[in-house]
């Protein structure tokens, strides 16, 4: 749920420069068919940012394929929408909502480095890919 406070940046970081390094060390067709499996695949940190400012629903989670957790957002969301606007538990739904809110506003100030450590797992898989064809 906080991804973004467990994401130590320095840690991020380097794991990107050792990940330079692999593909530095790549023959010149592997290094082809990595960049080929990985630019359509890369995510902006720009757009994360975007969609999680812009639509506090989820959808930043949705762009980096975490149905799950988008999901989960989207439905604590409509559930505190609905105890506002449908019932007497307005007190709750309230409460829902910021709690969306300040775990959201947590990702949006860490957004570049969610977005990086998942550019990271997505090179280190495509590596993995390649290194074993």
């Amino acid at each position: 749920m906080f991804e973004g406070l467990k994401l130590n940046k320095d840690l991020v970081e380097y794991q990107n420069q050792r990940l330079k390094k692999k593909v530095n060390d790549l023959t010149e067709d592997q290094r082809r068919d990595y960049y080929n499996l990985l630019a359509p695949a890369l995510k902006d940190h720009d757009t994360y940012a975007v969609l999680n400012y812009v639509l506090v629903a989820g959808l930043h989670h949705f762009y980096l394929g975490k149905i799950l957790r988008g999901s989960i957002n989207l439905v604590i969301l409509i559930t505190g929408i609905s105890l506002i606007l449908f019932t007497k538990y307005v007190f709750v739904g309230t409460l829902l909502i910021v709690f969306i809110l300040i775990t959201e506003l947590l990702a949006l100030f860490r957004s570049q480095v969610i977005v990086m450590n998942h550019n990271n797992q997505l090179s280190e898989e495509i590596l993995e890919s390649i290194s074993k064809d």
